[in-house]
């Protein structure tokens, strides 16, 4: 076996090798089954202050005996006002303030046009709530009946809905002394901005702190549960991010000023915390020089996670005043929106997408491919495109195994003299070539350096397409209306002629009846080798043989994006290989190779119906 073919057979097995580890190694879990909760209680407090008991966020549990209801019932539960945006439609719930009712208006939840729009908030009580809070716990001169609960239902003071350039202001007396404020604003995309006020009519001071939280009951249902995506809490402090799984947040240790099981960060000076989906997230950012701490809690009894931050208790005088904005972004994760409030103040918001160990090379694809999308206007072509540039960009390492294969392909007559001359001398033979090599500056491992390259290209290319919200129902051409999803056809719908949908691509059917990119990628693997003579060794000839096949299938169920990009990554490579070998002498035969091969399969097929005879005697 020649080095070429070593360096090549090894480049190929150890692509084989990860992709197979990714697929049987590491399987999305089965979803675990889902509990439906039966008591709720609230986060902790700052330290020395006391947050308001009350039903679903109070620290007396309060039992649930009823179903959960549906979207529609819950809603009905409480007065509300509408938020309506460009983007956003739902409603800020006035039992609580909270906002709890949020449904995106640029997505669906499916490619069809008249699919439902994703539901990003949904109001306790129904089986999937999740929502935000905001409010103040009591500390000392106040009692906490005499702070605004999650249960205190607000008057609506100005505004009459919630939209880009109309605030909402709303306001609670305790009839004590004081009077409780909190003005809501919205932006063109997903931010929130919560300005709340306490004006102290008493004759004597009080201390409040204020708080935030984002609140989801039990553990979401549509996980997705596969190891390259991170979802759960996302959280950065003091520039350091951290990621939080579900299991992880219910795993934590009690926390004795929480009283639950909690994990806190204190003293954070910039920051924001928050949960974290595929393509969604509800995040708490506190104010530009705010110091608080962030936490993540756990209720067992109830099976509730919240996020929360914490501010500094504040006292305010008597006839004082006192106020403290937020933020709270809740919408689609997408990489324009959150770079423009990372240069607003947002602390590496654009960290809140998942971009994975190879983040030095996923930040910059997914860069180029979005400003690639930006000047051609369609995703497909944007990934062929960046395909050229990548391979631009690796092209004098190419050039450089290129002609070194050219070139010993040229040594292949003085290889086969040195092993008839060394014979079974191994040593003599190694050494032999290692001066052939030196003297004609052949380095026998460059064929191997592109193939290697490809591999942290191709994971990282993989994880863009997978995480980034850009290629969600992303269309190319014809059939292919989402690159993020499996090629959508097969000989079973004629490849996209039939009106009826493939098999399912989770399915043993859509293994037998492969989609046309993945046949198309076997093809242009299967072109690719035969720029070269088929090797002699039998091994070697089964491995060429069936690789193409083998990545055709095991690639089949990727999302059909990452094939398109294997596709015009194969077919750049073959043309860069026929035009630089020819370019130092030697003349690929793609058709005799071709031709070789089918008669040597006739050749082998021939032989095996033929059974040697046997000669008897002494």
């Amino acid at each position: 076996m020649d080095e070429q073919n070593k360096n090549l057979i090894l480049a190929t097995a150890l692509s084989f090798v990860v992709i197979l580890t990714w697929f049987v190694l590491f399987p999305p879990p089965e979803p675990e089954p889902q509990t439906d909760s039966t008591v709720q209680t609230t986060a902790g407090a700052p330290a020395d202050a006391t947050v308001p008991a009350a039903s679903g966020d109070g620290t007396t549990p309060a039992a649930i005996a009823d179903a959960p209801q549906t979207r529609a019932d819950a809603l009905e539960t409480a007065p509300r006002v509408q938020i309506e945006t460009p983007r956003l439609t739902g409603s800020v719930s006035l039992l609580g303030g909270r906002i709890d009712d949020l449904r995106l208006k640029d997505y669906r939840t499916t490619v069809d046009d008249d699919a439902p729009i994703v539901t990003m908030l949904s109001p306790e009580g129904t089986i999937d709530a999740y929502y935000a809070l905001q409010g103040w716990a009591a500390g000392s001169g106040i009692d906490a009946s005499a702070v605004p609960g999650p249960d205190t239902e607000w008057t609506l003071s100005s505004g009459e809905t919630l939209g880009v350039g109309s605030p909402i202001t709303l306001t609670w007396d305790n009839g004590a002394g004081q009077v409780f404020g909190r003005t809501i604003e919205v932006d063109e995309s997903y931010m929130f901005s919560l300005t709340q006020t306490v004006q102290n009519n008493g004759s004597d001071p009080i201390t409040v702190a204020p708080y935030g939280m984002i609140v989801q009951h039990t553990e979401p249902d549509d996980l997705e549960n596969f190891f390259i995506l991170h979802e759960g809490a996302v959280a950065i402090a003091n520039g350091e991010l951290t990621e939080t799984d579900w299991d992880d947040i219910a795993e934590a240790e009690v926390n004795p000023q929480w009283g639950r099981q909690a994990i806190l960060t204190e003293n954070v000076q910039e920051g924001w915390i928050g949960f974290t989906d595929h393509f969604w997230q509800a995040i708490l950012i506190p104010g530009a020089g705010q110091t608080f701490d962030q936490a993540l809690t756990y209720d067992a009894r109830a099976d509730i996670y919240r996020a929360v931050t914490r501010l500094p208790t504040q006292t305010i005088a008597a006839d004082g005043t006192a106020s403290v904005t937020t933020q709270l972004f809740a919408g689609a994760k997408e990489w324009a929106t959150l770079r423009a409030y990372e240069a607003d103040g947002v602390s590496k918001f654009i960290d809140s997408i998942d971009w994975g160990w190879f983040f030095f090379l996923t930040k910059p694809i997914f860069w180029l491919l979005h400003e690639l999308n930006k000047l051609i206007g369609n995703m497909g072509w944007a990934i062929i495109g960046l395909t050229f540039i990548i391979k631009l960009i690796l092209f004098p390492l190419a050039y450089k195994s290129y002609v070194s294969m050219a070139k010993m392909k040229e040594l292949q007559p003085e290889m086969e003299k040195l092993k008839e001359a060394a014979g079974d001398d191994r040593q003599k033979m190694q050494q032999g070539m290692m001066e052939l090599y030196k003297k004609n500056k052949v380095n026998p491992a460059a064929g191997c350096l592109p193939i290697l390259l490809q591999i942290p290209i191709f994971f990282s290319l993989y994880k863009v397409i997978f995480v980034t919200i850009e290629l969600r129902h992303a269309p190319w051409f014809g059939v292919f209306q989402d690159l993020s999803a499996p090629d959508p056809t097969s000989i079973f719908n004629f490849y996209g002629l039939a009106p009826w949908a493939a098999p399912e691509p989770t399915s043993f059917m859509a293994l037998i009846f492969i989609g046309i990119l993945p046949l198309l990628l076997g093809i242009s693997m299967w072109l690719q080798q035969k720029l070269n003579p088929a090797p002699t060794d039998p091994t070697q000839q089964m491995i060429f043989a069936w690789m193409p096949w083998v990545f055709m299938f095991m690639l089949g169920g990727f999302a059909s994006g990452l094939v398109v990009y294997w596709i015009a990554n194969n077919t750049i490579t073959f043309t860069q290989q026929y035009l630089i070998m020819r370019s130092q002498g030697y003349k690929p035969d793609l058709m005799g190779n071709i031709k070789s091969s089918f008669k040597r399969k006739s050749k082998d097929a021939a032989a095996d119906t033929k059974t040697p005879a046997k000669k008897g005697g002494k």
